[in-house]
């Protein structure tokens, strides 16, 4: 049994805080999302009060923000599937659903339009760095634009269809 006493404060505070642990073989690897520090964005927010879908895609974004950092100018951030023989998806887009739902969205190995729906409780996503088509000129760095969604600094599709009226629970 411990005798230290939390603050309100610190225990607010813990709520918010989820513990995030890496380690490597190499002693020079690069920095993980892990280790960095949440955004203001999703650090709001404690955790114990997003839904599965919520923290999935927020943490997702991290990952795929902190795996861009490390490519070079010719290579863009790609998906592959696990447990499968589905291929690639070169990742134009990600999105939740409340409360269980994660989607990714972009593009196959032929350029055809893809989408994934997972649960939360099946995902799993491997990022992978893939040359960038040719017709592009710079790669798209869809982890940035993500992560500057979740600082509020873009504009959120979910205020979008909150104006619309759309952000309502079905059936309601």
């Amino acid at each position: 049994m411990s005798d230290m006493i939390d603050t309100t404060a610190e225990a607010h505070e813990s709520s918010a805080m989820p513990c995030a642990r890496v380690a490597h073989t190499a002693p020079d690897a690069p920095v993980t999302a892990e280790l960095e520090p949440l955004p203001e964005g999703v650090a709001a927010q404690p955790y114990a009060e997003k839904s599965p879908a919520q923290w999935a895609y927020e943490r997702l974004i991290l990952y795929i923000q902190n795996f861009e950092k490390q490519l070079d100018a010719q290579q863009e951030v790609a998906m592959g599937f696990t447990g499968g023989d589905a291929g690639v998806l070169r990742i134009e887009g990600i999105g939740y659903f409340d409360p269980d739902i994660v989607t990714f969205y972009g593009r196959d190995e032929e350029n055809a339009r893809t989408q994934l729906i997972q649960h939360v409780s099946q995902l799993s996503v491997m990022l992978r760095a893939m040359p960038m088509p040719s017709e592009v000129e710079e790669p798209r760095r869809i982890g940035f634009r993500l992560a500057a969604d979740l600082d509020g600094e873009a504009p959120a599709t979910k205020a979008k269809r909150a104006s619309a009226g759309k952000d309502k629970p079905a059936g309601s």
